[in-house]
């Protein structure tokens, strides 16, 4: 990959390169890999801090793919878009099932066995096998959804795309993600962690462990197998004390819950909503 990645370099610092057929066919090349999977903005690695590399040069590649498009109609039976960038097609021959009218953009990934309710997921992204994004919620751009992960109704994957340096929300294998949560701003949630309804984790919001005698606290990142709750803590401002919200470990995930029809039942062990 050096000089595909070269290249985007290239015309990274100097946009007039975008002019230059060699320039344009290497970005619409790396859009096409990520959106057959060979290609992702950020992957597990276990020789880095936190498990993940992520590939600046892929994340300007999608930017960059953005002013070398031309608006364009696009009619799908009785609905009708306007926009720069592709659809996703050739569901079938991906073994993905998708439920009208749910919208996936060319350049994002979706392995066999993704379900799409009426959703969406946008380039860069990559949803992994087996994984359900349920009714009416999204997935942002370059955003890593790992394997077996259930997105509840409404809940709202951040994208991220600039600052390109920014980690991506990163989602790891088996995690459960509760009605109308919002994850945004690069955080991150490890393994077969179960978020209840209406977390809201950025990059710097505090998640505070509560299990044992005395709390232990994490900016943006669940641990795996976590149970979250969204909570608040008291915070001193010049007018006087009031509570801003964070998000509270409550538990772990037990192995009674590894059986995807009873993930509901982590949060309902301790009386959370789902």
């Amino acid at each position: 990959m050096t000089d595909l990645q070269q290249t985007i370099e290239a015309a990274w610092n100097d946009r007039s390169l975008l002019q230059q057929a060699a320039t344009t066919e290497a970005i619409q090349h790396v859009i096409e890999e990520l959106d057959k999977g060979r290609l992702r903005v950020a992957q597990p690695a276990t020789d880095r801090e936190g498990g993940w590399l992520v590939n600046d040069w892929v994340k300007k590649a999608v930017i960059l793919y953005f002013p070398i498009r031309q608006m364009e109609t696009i009619e799908v039976g009785p609905f009708e878009f306007r926009d720069k960038m592709r659809l996703k097609t050739n569901y079938e021959q991906q073994g993905v099932r998708v439920v009208p009218p749910a919208v996936a953009r060319y350049g994002a990934y979706l392995a066999p066995g993704v379900i799409m309710m009426p959703s969406y997921v946008n380039i860069g992204a990559w949803v992994g096998e087996g994984t359900m994004v349920d009714t009416w919620a999204t997935v942002g751009s370059c955003a890593q959804i790992g394997a077996g992960v259930h997105l509840s109704g409404g809940v709202g994957i951040g994208g991220v795309l600039e600052p390109v340096q920014a980690a991506p929300v990163i989602i790891e294998d088996g995690a459960f993600v509760g009605s109308r949560s919002i994850l945004v701003e690069g955080c991150f949630v490890g393994k077969e962690a179960v978020i209840g309804a209406g977390v809201t984790i950025t990059g710097s919001t505090k998640i505070i462990d509560v299990t044992g005698s005395q709390p232990i606290e994490y900016k943006g990142t669940v641990p795996a197998r976590s149970v979250v709750i969204p909570g608040s803590y008291a915070k001193q401002f010049p007018a006087g004390e009031y509570h801003v919200p964070c998000a509270l470990i409550i538990g772990q995930r037990k192995p009674s819950t590894d059986l995807k029809t009873s993930l509901n039942d982590a949060l309902r062990e301790h009386n959370v909503a789902v």
